[in-house]
């Protein structure tokens, strides 16, 4: 390719941050993560301050502390309409990092990781949900991403809140029995539910207590728990759902085309879960393949960058096989 070039890659999510810096034969140079940058979480300036301390980390781990680098690949969470993509666009310019960017969605560096398909559709499920897809002549399918106002259902924190939600009813008698209600109490360390709001709203048990009820679920739901199950089916219909009307708006209905499924409820491939999104995606599109990313979403920014570059089939499987994010532990 001539001239070693570098290159700027980042993922942003909700409760982490991914900046890898990498040259045009695919060898990673530096890795820093760090606390989430959402732009819509923390306000534009910022997620862009936050970032502008991990990149200067990164580039005094790689040794090019005044290095502008020939390509920047920006994916942030909350990034999800034009105009924030715009706005957000503006701000990472300013910050003289590349000569060249591009800023988008954090689900488009997850897909770009976990397929070198064409044709692709990403699910994440972590604290959120959110989806996106593309089809080879460059057409996009998105959704707003912005929660109940949007349309939406899911996600970890909303599946935690739904524990809570049915251990409550369930304990004063306004909803049926279920074993949520004595593993949420166990959880958080009482003997009972009303103990557990009595804390929480109180102060006396940390309302992050309750992040991880989504895994209470999970565990009750392969108990056989009849409440639990419900919600995980219904959030596997909320998967089968995005991914089908993005494939339907790409046309990809009867064409073969990658399913990349991310972020931690779906990354724990938790069997009933699994199984009714694999059912329903292929009672839809037969020819859908489907995969979990395992691999930080950062990886897929900085292929971005790779094909921004016009960098050979060597450099992206350098990337994608050789690097060894493990072997990087700086982290701010």
């Amino acid at each position: 390719m001539g001239e070693m070039t570098f290159f700027l890659a980042i993922d942003g999510g909700n409760s982490k941050t991914d900046v890898l810096i990498g040259d045009s034969d695919g060898k990673v140079h530096a890795y820093v993560r760090g606390p989430g940058s959402s732009p819509q979480t923390l306000g534009v300036q910022p997620a862009l301050q936050l970032l502008d301390r991990l990149v200067a980390a990164a580039k005094k781990d790689a040794g090019l502390e005044h290095a502008t680098f020939a390509r920047a690949e920006v994916y942030l969470a909350g990034v999800d309409l034009p105009e924030e993509v715009a706005t957000v666009s503006v701000a990472v310019q300013d910050t003289g990092w590349a000569s060249e960017y591009r800023v988008d969605n954090d689900v488009f560096a997850l897909m770009r990781a976990g397929t070198d398909e064409p044709d692709a559709i990403a699910v994440v499920c972590g604290a959120g949900i959110n989806c996106a897809g593309r089809r080879s002549d460059g057409q996009t399918a998105r959704f707003p991403a912005l929660g109940m106002l949007s349309g939406d259902w899911g996600g970890g924190q909303h599946l935690a809140s739904l524990a809570m939600w049915h251990a409550a009813r369930a304990e004063d008698g306004r909803g049926p029995a279920t074993a949520l209600e004595a593993a949420v109490a166990r959880h958080c360390g009482t003997g009972t539910v009303t103990e557990v709001i009595t804390g929480v709203h109180l102060g006396t048990i940390p309302a992050a207590r309750l992040d991880d009820l989504s895994k209470v679920l999970f565990a009750v739901a392969a108990t056989g728990d009849e409440v639990a199950k419900r919600v995980v089916a219904r959030q596997a219909m909320e998967i089968v759902s995005l991914v089908t009307v993005a494939a339907d708006r790409l046309g990809l209905r009867e064409n073969r085309y990658a399913v990349v499924m991310g972020g931690g409820v779906l990354r724990a491939q938790h069997p009933l879960l699994d199984m009714a999104i694999r059912e329903g995606i292929g009672a839809h599109s037969p020819g859908a393949v489907l995969s979990v990313l395992t691999q930080p979403p950062v990886l897929g920014a900085g292929l971005f960058a790779l094909d921004s570059l016009g960098a050979g089939v060597a450099a992206h499987q350098a990337l994608r096989y050789l690097a060894d994010f493990s072997q990087f532990s700086a982290a701010l």
